[in-house]
């Protein structure tokens, strides 16, 4: 299709697509004479999405399966003991909001190379739900940072279910709102839609590192140095020696290095957006670095599968039951042989009337 609009560079109709479509920093004036070869800048670009999106549509699934069978696993925990941990209700509120993400990233799966299009307000109500759930599921392990590393007594306040959500779902919509504020202009009609646009501005981009990145980070990092320091006093165990504690750990990095390098490739791009149009290729590792983001996600309920020692159990389980199903009827399983039990009465008569 990119070639046959582009083998007729002097009419000026498909010129003016191509301008369109391309969105980069293109003389108009050398696109319609041919100077600039963009069809090739053009297929380039959507190789590239189009290889990241095959990527992370591979990985999502993986998620949204594993993510449905933690749900499934906490399920049968609370069924079994009629009660879930602190720490496991944490857990479970995490994963729910990580598959949120996961279902709200559909859109960036589903159209492309292509990218959706919207309204101005459409697009904005889109990228405040994906903030909110991001900003939540961030909070929800700051939560979990105060749990493990200052182990408060069961009556403190940040204990309490309708405390905690209250102050996460409070803080999450009031910092995707002003992110929404901060976005730009709602009136203009459809056009391509992005969660966070370049053009939005520098300030937008630096705002969202801030609130929606930084901030939750700084919070986990004074927990963490605060409860080591604390256990170091007392002579305790790291992260009061929970089950839970390197699986925290390892989601939070993992978390940490997606939202870092997205932020940073955000913020380049409103700079690069403010100074010079972007090209197709700057455009394109935005787009990547959007499914880098959403990666995390992934990645997160992946690792909560494999790490959480309950969940890990519940699939060796499953597993086991496949293996015994799968085997052929006649098949001689060593070490199995059931032996019925065989009783056999000795005494006569005479030794029980002794």
């Amino acid at each position: 299709i990119y070639r046959k609009k582009y083998l007729y560079p002097n009419d000026v109709n498909f010129a003016e697509k191509a301008l369109h479509k391309v969105e980069a920093g293109v003389n108009k004036e050398d696109l319609i004479s041919g100077r600039c070869n963009c069809s090739e800048l053009v297929i380039a670009a959507n190789d590239i999405t189009s290889r990241a999106n095959y990527v992370y549509s591979f990985f999502a699934s993986l998620a949204f399966i594993a993510g449905c069978f933690l749900f499934y696993s906490f399920i049968q925990t609370y069924r079994a003991h009629r009660r879930l941990a602190w720490l496991d209700c944490l857990l479970w509120v995490f994963c729910g909001f990580q598959l949120l993400i996961l279902l709200l990233s559909l859109h960036a799966v589903a159209y492309r190379p292509n990218c959706l299009s919207a309204t101005a307000l459409g697009c904005a109500a889109l990228s405040f739900f994906i903030n909110t759930a991001s900003l939540c599921s961030l909070l929800v392990l700051v939560l979990m940072a105060y749990v493990l590393t200052l182990d408060p007594p069961s009556h403190a306040p940040l204990r309490k279910p309708a405390v905690c959500a209250a102050i996460v779902i409070l803080t999450s919509v009031l910092i995707s709102l002003l992110l929404a504020g901060l976005r730009g202009n709602y009136l203009q009609d459809k056009h391509i839609c992005y969660m966070d646009p370049a053009g939005s501005g520098v300030s937008y981009a630096a705002a969202k590192m801030c609130l929606a990145f930084l901030i939750p980070y700084i919070l986990q990092a004074g927990l963490l140095i605060g409860g080591c320091i604390r256990q170091w006093k007392s002579k305790g165990r790291f992260l009061s020696g929970s089950e839970e504690g390197p699986m925290f750990l390892t989601v939070t990095v993992v978390m940490f290095l997606c939202l870092l390098f997205y932020s940073i490739t955000l913020v380049r791009g409103a700079y690069l957006e403010k100074t010079e149009k972007l090209s197709c290729s700057e455009q394109a590792f935005l787009i990547v670095a959007e499914f880098v983001l959403f990666s995390g996600s992934s990645v997160s309920l992946l690792l909560m599968l494999v790490m959480h020692r309950p969940c890990r159990e519940n699939l060796h389980g499953v597993f086991r039951q496949l293996r015994d199903c799968c085997r052929r009827p006649g098949h001689v399983q060593t070490n199995r042989n059931i032996i019925a039990p065989h009783i056999e009465i000795t005494d006569t008569l005479q030794d029980i009337e002794s």
